[in-house]
């Protein structure tokens, strides 16, 4: 006779517990529980009830004889055990269980995240017919938010009839959490609709969204309603209301916030400090906190983590140093957060090892600990320290995420390191991230750094999907790497698809400026009025460029004088565009006018004022700015600065001077500034010094022909025409080529080129025609051709006729021909103007009345009634 099970209690599983650990197999076929060290066989939870008998298999089926379901399904529920709470619920007969049960499993299902118990649940309730009150449809509503189905309980929120003020909030906070401000504004409204009786969370809760969405005016009206109720003296409305303000950029308004609120607790004070910081005024968070310690209020971690932020962005790293050994002292050493806003303060301060200490102290590091890092040594121009964390970090398992490669290939972009960029395309290669947008723009912008724009539209043309940020990198990319039509086509391209941003104008102002084009710039500057965006400091300052190097410097200064507030850049722009002109005086005074606003000059100020000297021959200026620069700024001289000195002795005729300049100088020179000194060895003929310092240039830049072919041209005009002969046989071996002259002038918006010695230009022969007319007139005036400038071997008459074919001159007859009288004949030529040309453009202004702006490769050259702007300097 088979033996029956014995009547035994037991403790439901625990949830964390196998059942091949929690159950052994007697002989009588039925599972009883394993004893454990936590639970015994008689639990004294259950010894006020009617035992349960459990039958093989374990848990599918339960004793009928129960007499209170409700009961055992609450204590399922109590002890974590939702497969038995379930199993009990699907038997009990419907008229028996009570609202306060489906809650209390509903709340379980939650707990567990189980949405499909959850849902089963609430088909049961459907089912069994039971009412929906207040509190079930809470319960349902919140089980299934916390399982993720915020539309279902949406659904049910919506049914419900009568819902209490903390069911709104809790939905109004749940569209709020997924970042949909937009819902949780229309569910305020609907409260107010409905007349609900809000509370202060209420308040908080829509001054967040509110704040993150935007709504600036239905801010206002929402800080009239809470007072009209009488919350404005709530600490956490009145907190939500500063953050609120913050975020929408009044901080006056915040301010008196906090200056009329009583009571205040610590996230008053954190909401003040990271308000101020967050809105670029890290001084004034920082003083803040200061006064926060004065008065001996408690600061807590984020009091720290903002306050570290305020430190980084307004470098005080004294500070951020003394906020370090309080937060030690406060046991805050150990967070992650604090660590990694400590390493990033220490970063963005400059001091990398001490960065670099405490991300090696860190006992928990997470990616934006390592991107941190990596950031750090981007700023600091190490892009190999850079890769060699990315290279740790793979080794370390940790996952790389875009923000990481991106720092890295920025690092690599700000040190010019175009192997190192490589190094981690490869790596993007080999991860599949390259269809990923951000780490495409950041490979663009690394490889047009880097000069290698050939890669840069490779990436560029392979991309699904490019946005203004693409297009504008391309952009900039070209124009920066002297390629201004491959930009201007670009720009084509892309108003196919989209509309250019203030960026883009900034990025293809250089390009019409490299070209002189102004017609097409005159286009730019229509659009940048049109859309308002000459308030854009960086548009502003590129168009001042463009109209500079355009030579329409009157309009260039206008526009200067239109700048509301003006940076350094601004400045520099100005003075290096009078000093190009030749216009040194207005330079100096432009230059001095920047000291009188406040401006402090820069490395690269001072080398647009010392050019703008040399270009005048003003030495005692140049001198003057030299010494102001080293003493009252403690800017230690670099080469630019040491070849603008040279340039300026070498063209002064102080040739000798120069020389010991360079010789004396404390840093090697380069081939520039040797280079400076050949040209001023040319201007004045000394032969034998040239050859002295082209033996220098030529150690220093073997490859460069251009400093063959000056040497050449010394040798020419002293009619030394075997030594001629001598440098272009050793330009033929080495296989050097020299760049020829062309000139450029663009006529009703396009660009017409002219190569010294072509006679292809459909005009030619107007073009031949007019200059030996003009040069016939020369001859009746006295002017005669300076056939020194021919450089070539041959009489007068082939030199003359050598002379005539050179570009410059047949852009500017071109525009004698092409241009009515009263328009500005504007030249712009690759290489320096030769002496006849010179002269020659003299001669035209005089002759027919007209203003020509020839820009060389050195400087402008205005002709006006005989006479040109630089006076014989260039």
């Amino acid at each position: 006779m088979a033996k029956t099970a014995p009547n035994l209690c037991f403790s439901p599983l625990n949830q964390n517990q196998s059942r091949k650990e929690s159950f052994f197999k007697p002989q009588n076929s039925y599972f009883i529980p394993k004893p454990t060290s936590k639970t015994t066989l008689l639990s004294p939870f259950f010894s006020s009830y009617t035992p349960i008998q459990i039958s093989s298999p374990p848990g599918n089926t339960i004793d009928h004889q129960l007499t209170d379901y409700n009961a055992r399904i609450f204590q399922f529920c109590q002890l974590g055990n939702l497969h038995n709470a379930m199993e009990l619920l699907s038997m009990s007969p419907k008229s028996e269980l009570e609202s306060k049960t489906y809650c209390s499993i509903l709340q379980l299902c939650a707990d567990l995240q189980s949405l499909k118990d959850g849902k089963k649940v609430h088909s049961i309730i459907n089912s069994n017919g039971v009412a929906v009150d207040e509190v079930l449809g809470s319960k349902l509503v919140s089980f299934y938010v916390t399982c993720g189905d915020l539309k279902e309980g949406r659904r049910i929120f919506d049914e419900m009839g009568k819902k209490k003020v903390f069911l709104w909030n809790y939905m109004l906070n749940e569209y709020a959490k997924v970042g949909d401000f937009k819902e949780s504004i229309y569910l305020f409204k609907m409260m107010m609709k409905k007349g609900i009786e809000v509370d202060s969370y209420t308040f908080s809760c829509i001054l967040k969204c509110l704040a993150a969405s935007g709504g600036l005016k239905e801010g206002d009206r929402v800080h009239g309603y809470l007072l009209k109720l009488g919350f404005g003296s709530y600490n956490s409305v009145v907190n939500a209301l500063i953050t609120f303000y913050f975020k929408s950029k009044r901080v006056e308004s915040a301010s008196e916030l906090f200056d009329e609120l009583i009571d205040r607790d610590v996230i008053t004070w954190n909401s003040m400090i990271s308000g101020y910081v967050s809105n670029g005024l890290a001084e004034k968070g920082l003083e803040v906190f200061k006064v926060m310690l004065y008065l001996g209020i408690d600061v807590d971690l984020a009091t720290i983590v903002s306050v570290l932020v305020g430190c980084a962005n307004s470098g005080t790293l004294s500070l951020g140093k003394a906020v370090h050994a309080l937060a030690i002292k406060a046991c805050f050493e150990r967070k992650l957060n604090f660590n990694n806003t400590l390493l990033d303060m220490y970063s963005k301060c400059g001091d990398l090892d001490g960065a670099l200490r405490v991300f090696e102290k860190m006992g928990e590091r997470n990616v934006v600990s390592w991107t941190s890092m990596i950031a750090g040594y981007t700023r600091d121009g190490q892009s190999d320290g850079a890769i060699r964390l990315l290279q740790q970090m793979e080794r370390e398992g940790v996952k790389l995420d875009v923000v990481a490669i991106t720092s890295v290939l920025h690092a690599c972009a700000r040190s010019g390191s175009l192997e190192n960029g490589k190094d981690v395309h490869d790596y993007i290669k080999a991860n599949n991230m390259e269809s990923n947008l951000f780490v495409c723009n950041a490979l663009m912008d690394m490889y047009a750094k880097c000069g290698s724009m050939e890669d840069a539209n490779s990436i560029f043309s392979r991309m699904a999907v490019k946005d203004i940020i693409s297009w504008n990198t391309m952009i900039g990319g070209y124009s920066k790497n002297c390629l201004p039509n491959e930009a201007l086509k670009m720009l084509a391209a892309m108003l196919k698809d989209l509309k250019p941003d203030s960026r883009t104008l900034a990025c293809i102002l250089p390009a019409c400026a490299s070209l002189a084009a102004l017609e097409r710039g005159k286009e730019i500057h229509g659009h940048i009025l049109r859309n308002g965006y000459f308030s854009d400091r960086h548009v502003a300052n590129a168009l001042v460029d463009l109209y500079v190097k355009c030579g329409v410097l009157g309009l260039a200064r206008l526009l200067f004088d239109m700048i509301s507030s003006k940076d350094l850049v601004s400045w520099t722009v100005m003075v290096a565009g009078y000093g190009m002109h030749g216009f040194a005086n207005e330079a100096i005074a432009t230059f001095n006018e920047m000291r009188d606003a406040g401006i402090q000059p820069d490395e690269v100020s001072f080398i647009s004022t010392l050019h703008a000297c040399s270009h005048s021959g003003l030495l005692e200026e140049g001198w003057r700015f030299f010494y102001i620069m080293r003493n009252d700024y403690n800017i230690e001289p670099k080469l630019e600065h040491y070849a603008c000195m040279v340039d300026l002795l070498s063209r002064t005729g102080n040739l000798s001077k120069a020389f010991d300049f360079i010789e004396r100088m404390p840093i090697a020179p380069d081939a520039t500034i040797w280079g400076a000194l050949l040209c001023g060895c040319r201007i004045y003929h000394d032969v034998k010094l040239a050859e002295r310092v082209a033996e220098r240039v030529f150690e220093l830049e073997p490859e460069n022909t251009g400093y063959y072919v000056l040497l050449a041209n010394i040798y020419a005009e002293a009619e030394k025409w075997e030594e001629v002969k001598r440098v272009r046989e050793k330009i033929g071996r080495k296989g050097l080529r020299k760049n020829p002259g062309c000139s450029w002038i663009e006529i009703k918006g396009k660009v017409n080129l002219f190569v010294a010695g072509d006679s292809s230009h459909p005009q030619s022969k107007k073009i031949e025609s007019l200059l030996k007319k003009l040069r016939r007139k020369m001859r009746g005036e006295g002017y005669f051709p300076k056939t020194k400038y021919a450089l070539i071997n041959a009489d007068d008459v082939q030199k003359e006729m050598a002379l005539c074919g050179h570009s410059e001159k047949l852009a500017m007859a071109f525009g004698l021909l092409s241009l009515p009288p009263s328009k500005t004949i504007r030249v712009t030529k690759n290489l320096r103007i030769c002496g006849d040309c010179h002269e020659m453009a003299k001669f035209m202004s005089k002759e027919t009345g007209r203003e020509i702006v020839l820009r060389d490769s050195n400087r402008f050259h205005h002709f006006k009634d005989g006479y040109c702007s630089c006076r014989g300097f260039w």
